[in-house]
């Protein structure tokens, strides 16, 4: 009779076991993927090898593209870093968002427009990427800046686990130790910053390797100030010397090497090979804990390559400007169980994306509420296209590198531009000028009068600030002002 009532008893057991068996994990469930998100400081579209340099080595990220996807028309939120780094975190515009400048911005005391008053922190409520991946098992990492708030707004209160080198700051004061960053122990004197952040990406994933991780890694590099190791600016001397590229006096007898050849900067390109070598670190150490195919690799930048350090050609100008030059990137994301290797995507992608794409890769569920981003996953996966037509920009500053206040949006082919000071359009296809030299407004009045519609329907939507007329504008004393002062940082409640 024993024997019998243990045969039961196993019946009984394997039947609770087929009923509840929904309710664990299957031994060979497959875990969630790791995520490391490269956001690097004012990298200009066309400074990786894999997007058409012909001076800066990228061995690293240009295999991370040979191995995943590549979009070729990829847009940061904003012409400057702090709204770039606020959406990409929460999938919401900077318009949304009101963080429309970089922390703590420039006044213009006399300018024709008064900006608005905007938020200088990311608001505690906001709920970020970190945070949305915690309750699903995910250890999570902040390495690097963060410039989105200081004492009160760390990444430590957004859903990070550990915040590495990151506070209110927009830049370090050197590239080299002594770093003074708070956060961060001090390495020997001349350790480089970006090897040592990368150091500490490399413990993160080892000590969290069985456990998905999400580390996110905003690079300060290359954003200035500009300072390199010796030996490998010397490299690009040597290299810019052999191509021809040295200095030489043009037709109007002045030294002029923009002219000659695009990007130039030797120091720079040191940078840019750091920013590699650190890429290629880390790829290396997904191979060492055997989580490369587990783990989603995305690398793109905050805003358009800095004019004084490189060059965004055939795009105009750079950081700090309205045009394309000021908020085309690069885009890589490589994931071996999800997304083909070598394949390349024209659609049209932005900051905001971020986290609707690696809520879907990690199957958990996006914030409540309005975002302003979409997936990507149907073109990383090629199973379809994405459902949005049209991206919009809003910058209500004035920006050193150029900007007036303005608002942008792109839709298919054609991109419009609406300066705030004087309701100005410039209408520009992209397909046939991609250099956006060729203003169509006046040629194609029915185009632009629907996109300047679509473009004030979605800044009512989203609830954009918009600046107002300036009580003491004085063309001649703003002319004069030369030393243009830091805004003051509004505290909470205020912005």
């Amino acid at each position: 009779m024993s024997g019998l009532r243990l045969a039961i008893l196993g019946l009984v057991v394997l039947a609770v076991l087929s009923l509840g068996g929904s309710a664990a994990p299957a031994a060979d469930a497959p875990r969630k993927p790791n995520i490391v998100y490269f956001l690097i400081d004012d990298l200009g579209f066309t400074d990786l090898g894999c997007m058409g340099s012909k001076l800066y080595e990228t061995p690293n990220i240009d295999r991370l593209a040979a191995e995943g996807m590549k979009f070729t028309h990829a847009y940061s939120a904003c012409t400057v870093c702090s709204p770039t780094r606020a959406a990409t975190l929460t999938g919401k515009s900077p318009a949304r968002l009101h963080i429309t400048d970089y922390i703590p911005g420039r006044e213009r005391r006399f300018a024709k427009l008064k900006v608005p008053e905007w938020t200088m922190y990311l608001p505690l409520a906001e709920t970020t990427i970190a945070e949305v991946l915690k309750p699903a098992g995910y250890a999570t990492a902040s390495v690097g800046k963060w410039h989105l708030g200081g004492e009160g707004f760390e990444p430590t209160r957004q859903g990070f686990d550990v915040n590495i080198g990151g506070d209110g700051r927009g830049a370090p004061a050197s590239y080299f130790a002594p770093y003074n960053i708070p956060g961060l122990a001090e390495g020997p004197a001349g350790e480089s910053l970006t090897e040592r952040l990368t150091v500490e990406a490399e413990k993160f994933m080892e000590e969290n390797r069985d456990r998905p991780f999400f580390v996110y890694f905003p690079h300060y590099t290359v954003h200035t100030p500009l300072e390199a190791k010796p030996e490998v600016v010397a490299k690009y001397e040597a290299k810019i010397a052999k191509l021809g590229l040295t200095p030489k006096a043009n037709a109007t007898g002045v030294r002029d090497l923009q002219t000659q050849h695009p990007q130039r900067n030797a120091v720079y390109a040191a940078m840019i090979e750091s920013c590699d070598d650190s890429v290629g670190r880390i790829l290396a150490a997904l191979e060492r804990l055997k989580l490369t195919d587990d783990t989603i690799v995305v690398f793109t930048g905050d805003n358009g390559g800095l004019m004084s350090s490189t060059d965004n050609r055939p795009a105009r100008v750079g950081k700090g400007s309205e045009y394309e030059g000021g908020v085309r990137v690069p885009l890589i994301v490589r994931y071996p169980r999800a997304v083909a290797a070598g394949t390349s995507s024209d659609a049209a992608t932005i900051s905001m994306d971020a986290l609707p794409t690696l809520c879907e890769f990690a199957g958990v569920p996006p914030p409540v509420g309005p975002l302003d981003g979409e997936s990507l996953v149907p073109l990383l996966k090629q199973t379809g296209k994405l459902a949005r037509t049209d991206l919009f920009w809003h910058y209500p500053h004035y920006h050193a590198g150029g900007a007036t206040p303005y608002g942008a949006i792109r839709s298919g082919d054609w991109r419009l531009i609406e300066y705030y000071e004087d309701d100005r359009i410039e209408l520009y296809n992209l397909r046939d000028d991609e250099g956006e030299q060729n203003n169509l407004a006046a040629a194609d009045p029915t185009r632009a009068d629907e996109l300047r519609k679509r473009l004030h329907q979605w800044r009512e939507k989203v609830g954009a600030q918009m600046p107002t007329p300036n009580p003491q504008a004085d063309a001649a004393k703003d002319a004069a002002d030369k030393n243009v002062r830091k805004a003051k940082v509004r505290r909470p409640g205020v912005g």
